[in-house]
């Protein structure tokens, strides 16, 4: 019944709209207590497969349905006779609907339900959180911190039931504490969560299990397409990009220009034009000082290198020429907040070309909104969480504390196309009716310099080559985390942007798989 987690498209769901699918599904004639008994029985299945060699298994339960979920766990391992022992952290007199009847059969099965009291789990257990579910809104209470820090301590392999306890399901942030699961089997509707922030440490491996529940019930959900988020599907992407045809050249494949690399942070401007050009633009054009020129030809003969220096900018020297030739631009990468940087801003705005928008571009236009009215093309912004702050004019925590609500903030307020970066990379469509998008791939070796650039790079070849801007955005947030797991086969610790260049073109050929 359990099926792993795929590279799949799949909908990914608040805790509220599967509240009401749960609702919807016992509608249809499911009664609640069969769907808590299929949820029990996808989860057993789990700690059989993935430990059979762990004894006990010690069921942690709290007061809810999710604990109602324990129980049923725990009668079934009774009933295969397995040792195992229940914790309760609620009452189990206190339980009501399901959960009372779920708790019953633990009973019945002659299973010893016990009040935790600080206990610790034996090391050679496999632990069953089934303690608070989706149904924590505000910090975990003292008794379950306490349980939370045990398990995380004690060292033994752990089985999350729908979301690993201390998760917001919603937002993927830790609400004090949270449990660091090994597995975490998710029913019904895959939780937001589980895929962003700290649930990508904090579910492990993730596994999903529809419960069975009727197609037509999923299409009763009363939410608009904007409500939704969407698992990237790189692969799908780039199969249906099909096979350049035999008579190409390069003009059929665009035409990049990269604007930026301020004295002292020409890499950014070549990184970023480097993963242009190993994404398959035609064509890729860079403007950054003009003492950088020999070091870019050098280093990327591939390259048309155009140094533009502040004088020459002060006299009128404008980048028109450049930007009437380009497809689309990059504008960002090294390009710092002086008075240079300022004037290629303001230049490559009064345009009508599609914009890539990173680095420094984002921090002059925060300290300056205004400057997007000049601009009447489509423009995606790349920002990291600390640059996202910048443009909301809020802090980082407030950034980081909802994702998706930042990222739609962005959009809405910039009117482009967002690309919000971390773990759990989200993408809002300039259109605020579209759905969110998020790629779960990547590691964490690419918490260092010089990533953001290739990225920006990567999406201004994909929009050369015919690709719509949010299209193109999805497809390089996938290929780009690809390639950044390729890297990391030879290790996390160390890997480097130039790394995750060396393997786009593997990538984007399907000599290497796709998130």
């Amino acid at each position: 019944m359990s099926q792993p987690e795929t590279i799949e498209p799949e909908i990914l769901y608040t805790a509220a709209q599967v509240r009401e699918l749960d609702r919807l599904a016992i509608a249809s004639g499911i009664p609640g207590i069969e769907l808590m008994s299929r949820a029990g029985l996808a989860a057993y299945r789990q700690v059989q497969q993935r430990w059979p060699d762990h004894s006990p298994v010690e069921v942690f339960c709290g007061g809810g349905n999710n604990g109602g979920d324990g129980y049923i766990i725990a009668a079934l391992a009774k009933v295969d006779g397995l040792p195992v022992r229940v914790w309760a952290l609620a009452d189990p007199a206190l339980l009501q609907g399901d959960a009372a009847l779920a708790m019953q059969q633990a009973l019945d099965a002659g299973v010893e339900i016990q009040s935790w009291q600080g206990e610790e789990p034996d090391l050679n257990s496999v632990i069953v959180d089934a303690m608070l579910g989706t149904g924590l809104s505000g910090v975990v209470r003292e008794k379950y911190m306490q349980a939370i820090s045990t398990i995380n301590a004690c060292g033994a392999p752990v089985l999350a039931i729908d979301v690993p306890s201390g998760l917001c399901s919603d937002t993927g942030s830790q609400l004090g504490v949270a449990v660091r699961a090994s597995a975490t089997i998710s029913f019904i509707g895959r939780k937001r969560g589980l895929y962003t922030l700290a649930g990508s440490d904090c579910a492990g491996c993730k596994v999903f299990d529809g419960l069975a529940v009727p197609r037509g019930v999923y299409r009763q959900l009363n939410v608009s397409r904007a409500e939704t988020t969407l698992h990237l599907n790189g692969a799908s992407m780039l199969a249906q990009w099909g096979a350049r045809p035999r008579n190409a050249h390069k003009g059929m494949f665009g035409h990049v220009l990269v604007v930026g690399g301020d004295l002292g942070m020409a890499g950014a401007n070549l990184l970023a034009s480097s993963a242009a050009a190993r994404s398959g633009a035609g064509l890729v054009s860079c403007v950054t000082q003009p003492q950088h020129s020999g070091i870019f030809i050098a280093a990327r003969p591939e390259l048309m290198v155009h140094g533009i220096s502040r004088e020459q900018l002060a006299s009128g020297d404008t980048l028109d020429s450049l930007i009437e030739k380009a497809s689309v631009i990059v504008i960002g990468p090294g390009l710092g907040q002086g008075s240079w940087g300022q004037s290629l801003l303001k230049a490559v705005l009064h345009s009508d070309k599609p914009l890539v928008v990173d680095a420094d571009a984002l921090n002059l236009l925060a300290l300056s909104p205004e400057l997007l009215h000049s601009h009447s093309g489509p423009r995606i912004l790349t920002p990291h969480p600390g640059e996202a702050a910048r443009l909301l004019a809020c802090s980082t925590v407030a950034v980081q504390s909802d994702r998706f609500a930042s990222v739609m903030a962005l959009r809405d307020k910039y009117q482009a196309t967002v690309l919000l970066k971390g773990a759990g990379t989200l993408i809002a469509d300039a259109d605020s009716a579209s759905p969110l998008y998020l790629n779960s791939g990547g590691n964490p070796g690419m918490a260092t310099g010089g990533m953001g650039d290739v990225l920006s790079g990567v999406i201004a070849a994909f929009i050369a080559q015919g690709h719509p801007p949010t299209a193109a955005t999805c497809l390089a947030a996938a290929v780009h985390a690809a390639a950044a797991d390729c890297a990391a086969r030879q290790g996390e610790r160390g890997m480097l942007a130039g790394d995750v260049i060396d393997n786009l073109r593997g990538v984007i050929n399907g000599y290497a798989a796709v998130s």
